[in-house]
């Protein structure tokens, strides 16, 4: 039944406008559209929203990522415009100047994957991915 819907993420935010200026200065993406508490992005395979919300933000698990096709220049670009990155050392997880080599993918997508973090400016944690091709 899901299989050919489209996927939509959904992230809170205690503050809308700080989102905003958050996704606009350091990300480069502007809503698409808007409402009374509420912000919609489109990127390329998807969409996503902002909505204000007065419960906890996550933020222990990445809650929407992006793939994409070299994850070091994203992040030197990202990193230029202000966004700081997650630094891990964790077993199995450990950054290099913010991002890690993760073995193991899914066989269509390669022999394993590039990984780095960072929060936004209402501590959800989001994710870029680059997967390692054979």
């Amino acid at each position: 039944m899901l299989g050919k819907a489209k996927v939509a993420a959904r992230l809170p935010a205690k503050d809308l406008n700080r989102a905003r200026r958050f996704y606009s200065e350091k990300l480069g993406l502007d809503p698409v559209e808007q409402r009374q508490g509420g912000l919609r992005y489109v990127c390329a395979a998807g969409e996503f929203a902002i909505f204000v919300s007065v419960g906890a933000q996550p933020g222990t698990h990445t809650q929407m990522g992006w793939e994409v096709e070299d994850i070091y220049t994203t992040v030197r670009e990202l990193r230029a415009r202000g966004v700081k990155f997650e630094e891990y050392d964790l077993p199995g997880l450990k950054t290099v100047d913010g991002i890690a080599e993760i073995a193991g993918n899914y066989a269509s997508k390669g022999i394993g994957e590039r990984g780095a973090w960072f929060r936004d400016s209402e501590g959800n944690l989001l994710g870029i991915g680059q997967p390692v091709r054979s």
